[in-house]
């Protein structure tokens, strides 16, 4: 590999915060991470991704299957519901907080999910170049930080050119799923997106219909109950060809 570069080009999307990790968090690393967490060469920072390094999918899940990712898992909850609901597909949850990626072991484990792996990374860098070209089915981005105050709106992950690193990663007709409590972010979402040569409405009117696959989390819960809509969009990669 070269040599690693010594800081980040891009604001990232993410303010990291360390902290003590629970006896049971310290048990999910500890037992469950070869199973599930995927070892990644780092590049400028902890939560980079070398852009050297591939992920081999077939080799990772020990077959060849559709591949969903959901960028900012969280706690799992709804890539765990998806990968029980859905065994014939591969799952892969890209999460950069460390008790969020203990939660989903735990959890997974628990209900005997197999076909998920989780990395522990910036979700760009995954995107633009550790999947194989082509490589996912669908990625998901639910509830991801609105970085709502003004001077903070360049932190946002959906940004111009963010869909040329979703664009590399999905097959064609692949489906870019996203949901957000916030309105002026998806104001935003929609307007970038619309203007990705790349990329074209998979819906009709202003807003998609609430995604199916999607369950119903105590972070939406709670964004309803503070009386925000959930705005749904979801837009479809155009051919190679």
């Amino acid at each position: 590999m070269s040599e690693p570069r010594i800081f980040r080009e891009e604001p990232v999307s993410f303010v990291r915060r360390s902290g003590r990790m629970s006896e049971g968090q310290e048990r999910a690393f500890a037992e469950l991470a070869e199973q599930y967490l995927l070892d990644v060469p780092r590049d400028a920072a902890a939560t980079s991704v070398h852009p050297d390094a591939r992920m081999d999918p077939a080799a990772e899940y020990g077959r060849s299957a559709p591949l969903i990712v959901e960028i900012g898992s969280g706690q799992g909850h709804a890539i765990i519901s998806a990968a029980s609901e859905r065994p014939e597909d591969d799952f892969l949850a890209v999460e950069v907080f460390r008790a969020g990626l203990a939660r989903t072991m735990l959890d997974a484990d628990k209900v005997g999910v197999r076909n998920l792996r989780l990395i522990e990374a910036n979700a760009p860098e995954v995107l633009a170049t550790y999947l194989p070209e082509g490589a996912a089915s669908e990625v998901w981005i639910f509830f991801s930080d609105p970085w709502h105050k003004k001077r903070h709106t360049k932190r946002r992950l959906i940004r111009p050119g963010f869909g040329d690193a979703a664009a590399r990663a999905l097959k064609d007709d692949g489906l870019l799923r996203l949901a957000t409590d916030w309105e002026d972010y998806a104001l935003q979402m929609r307007e970038v997106l619309d203007a990705e040569p790349l990329f074209e409405r998979a819906f009709e009117g202003e807003w998609a219909e609430r995604f199916d696959g999607r369950v119903m989390t105590a972070f939406e819960r709670k964004g309803i109950a503070k009386g925000r809509e959930i705005r749904d969009l979801v837009y479809r990669r155009k051919s190679r060809a």
